[in-house]
């Protein structure tokens, strides 16, 4: 089965593509620059595995959460693709694929993502299973979803950002934090991996009206319910 997968929902964009030919991969540390690169490069995958783009039989992308702009734009080439093909596409929770390489990790895994406003998106994982739900929290509340005492492994681009910001807390010598030296890989070969159990293992694929996952309204939402609000005052 060749599945295409696109991980934009944060600075590192990456694409992944699995075929009966190989796997390959593309990464960069894009920033602004998704749109432009990710058909392009997915497009140079293709080619580089031999295959036409008619021949991908299933595309994925990250399900949130993550940037607005950038889920979006993964959600609009995997749906965009899978809907003039015919295809079937599905998203996958991004936090889900950046604690999936670390599932024999001995005690808690925490994903984490900027969320700007001194707040992160993250989750916790233990033994390769979510053990509490996403959230959008500052540094308090994330120390409140671990164990005393607990081994804590911080992943996800951001990783670097949350450890700084923790210094400033007293509760952060209650845990023994570590952080992934791979922390600002991408994500896309991990997406991949579980879009493949959840089409063909759980027979699910997402509907196509279906949207990212957002644990806050965009700023844009926001103003705009703000004005709104005013104008009817």
């Amino acid at each position: 089965m060749n599945i295409l997968a696109f991980d934009s929902a944060t600075a590192i964009l990456s694409i992944a593509l699995s075929s009966e030919k190989g796997y390959f991969y593309f990464e960069a540390d894009a920033g602004p620059r998704h749109s432009e690169l990710l058909l392009e490069e997915s497009r140079r995958l293709i080619e580089k595995a031999g295959l036409e783009t008619a021949s991908v039989s299933l595309f994925a992308c990250m399900g949130g959460p993550g940037s607005f702009t950038g889920l979006r734009i993964a959600f609009a080439a995997a749906k965009g693709m899978a809907l003039g093909l015919g295809k079937p596409f599905v998203s996958v929770p991004t936090l889900d694929c950046m604690a999936l390489p670390h599932g024999h990790w001995p005690g808690a895994v925490l994903p984490v993502i900027d969320a700007k406003k001194n707040r992160f998106f993250a989750a916790v994982y233990r033994e390769g299973k979510k053990a509490a739900p996403c959230v959008d929290g500052g540094i308090p509340e994330l120390l409140s979803l671990l164990r005393s005492g607990e081994k804590v492994l911080v992943t996800g681009p951001d990783a670097g950002l949350f450890m700084e910001r923790l210094m400033s807390c007293p509760d952060k010598d209650d845990f023994l934090f570590v952080v992934d030296k791979d922390c600002r890989a991408g994500h896309a070969g991990h997406l991949l991996e579980l879009a493949r159990e959840k089409y063909i293992l759980k027979n699910s694929s997402d509907d196509f009206g279906a949207g990212p996952f957002y644990l806050r309204k965009s700023d844009a939402e926001l103003s705009l319910e703000e004005h709104g609000g005013q104008e009817r005052q």
